[in-house]
């Protein structure tokens, strides 16, 4: 699944010109026009990193970076800070903030497309790489592939988006919900035992035999790529 980057940017212009060129690159982008409801997105769909202007109406760049730091779900999200304001203090006081890079209006668009691919492989390397593996299970992104033991394994779309999703974040539990919004999209309405027929069908399509089931049910929680699946069968 490709990572979801977060624009928090009351400038229309400049918001429609960082999503083009982002989803250019291949990744998910949602926009917050101001802090507040940027706080309020970040509870249900949690960004691999996230683009914040520095002014902002109501709460401000800075609040709301100290608020994400405080907040367990979103502690670790990288944070790039977008701002007019350039004078070493404030630089200095982003970063002290919580921001883990900082780029100066007006920039350049490669410059921080480059910034966020480096922030993105320190930070969830998982995310960016070109194969998922796990134990004897491995995902190649580049030609949607899946294969098992060195067996190609044939997957639906469907399948296919929810194995890399939960290989992506191994351990995580995800509700139906949750896999319903980052896998199906939040536009598209399908009831939620929907997830549990694909499920099914991808443990028939990985799991021949007595093989190890790598996907983790948590009863009244969801599904979670089993963490421990790697140490298991390797």
């Amino acid at each position: 699944m490709a990572p979801l980057i977060l624009i928090v940017e009351d400038e229309a212009d400049l918001s429609l010109m960082l999503r083009y060129n982002l989803e250019a690159q291949g990744y998910r982008v949602l926009i917050s026009e101001s802090g507040d409801e940027a706080a309020e997105v970040t509870r249900d769909n949690v960004p691999d990193l996230i683009l914040l202007d520095w002014m902002l109406p109501g709460l401000s760049g800075i609040e709301l970076c100290q608020r994400l730091r405080l907040r367990k779900q979103t502690a670790d999200v990288p944070i790039i800070m977008l701002t007019a304001r350039g004078v070493e203090e404030d630089r200095i006081r982003g970063l002290q903030t919580g921001a883990d890079d900082y780029v100066t209006k007006p920039f350049s668009v490669p410059e921080l497309l480059a910034r966020v691919e480096a922030l993105l492989r320190r930070s969830k390397p998982q995310l960016v790489a070109s194969a998922l593996k796990a134990g004897d299970l491995e995902l190649d992104r580049a030609s949607h592939r899946v294969y098992r033991a060195a067996r190609e394994i044939h997957l639906g779309p469907t399948e296919y988006r929810l194995l890399e999703y939960l290989m992506t974040n191994p351990g995580r539990v995800y509700s139906r919900e949750q896999l319903l919004d980052q896998v199906w999209g939040s536009d598209v309405y399908v009831d939620e035992r929907t997830v549990d027929v694909h499920v099914g069908r991808l443990r028939k399509a990985i799991n021949k035999g007595r093989a190890m089931d790598p996907i983790r049910t948590v009863r009244g929680a969801g599904y979670a790529f089993d963490e421990r699946f790697a140490a298991s069968v390797s």
